[in-house]
């Protein structure tokens, strides 16, 4: 994906972004799956924070494309790194609830490895790599290309009763 052409401000409505899948990959309805939880990240598809839309790829991992706005900026022009955590958190999570465990993020470690520039549709990997017991780990990144901005393995915990 390329980065946008034009820059807005936090001021003005941006204009609408391509958040089109790859190739095989499948529209996810993630409000559908955990309801309201999403508003954080995903609350607002049209505003200037973040503007996301998930997908399961041909092996049925989660994969979002994601859009920083000027409300995500932390060092000028790039993305804050807590709105980057804050992707990876949901995404991540929400991989564990549509690989059937209803889980709550019980630990974040991000690895920050590029400045993510504003404006610029990136993609979101995500992988289950194991479960034992109530603990579900789960793998992922933000990455565009070859470009990875940031790496992250989250330890989810299933809730009781679900």
């Amino acid at each position: 994906m390329e980065a946008a052409t034009s820059k807005c401000s936090s001021a003005e409505t941006c204009p609408p972004v391509d958040l089109s899948g790859d190739a095989g990959w499948v529209a996810f309805d993630a409000p559908s799956l955990v309801g309201a939880s999403l508003r954080f990240v995903s609350g607002e598809p049209d505003g200037n924070r973040y503007r996301v839309r998930y997908y399961r790829d041909p092996d049925q991992q989660l994969r979002a494309r994601i859009w920083f706005g000027p409300e995500t900026e932390g060092p000028p022009g790039h993305a804050h790194g807590g709105a980057m955590a804050a992707v990876l958190d949901e995404v991540l999570g929400l991989a564990a609830w549509a690989a059937g465990y209803p889980i709550v993020v019980g630990n974040l470690n991000v690895s920050f490895r590029n400045l993510l520039p504003l404006e610029q549709v990136v993609t979101i990997e995500s992988e289950v790599i194991s479960t034992e017991g109530r603990k579900v780990m789960v793998h992922g990144r933000i990455c565009s290309g070859e470009t990875v901005f940031a790496e992250a393995e989250c330890l989810c915990i299933t809730i009781r009763g679900k």
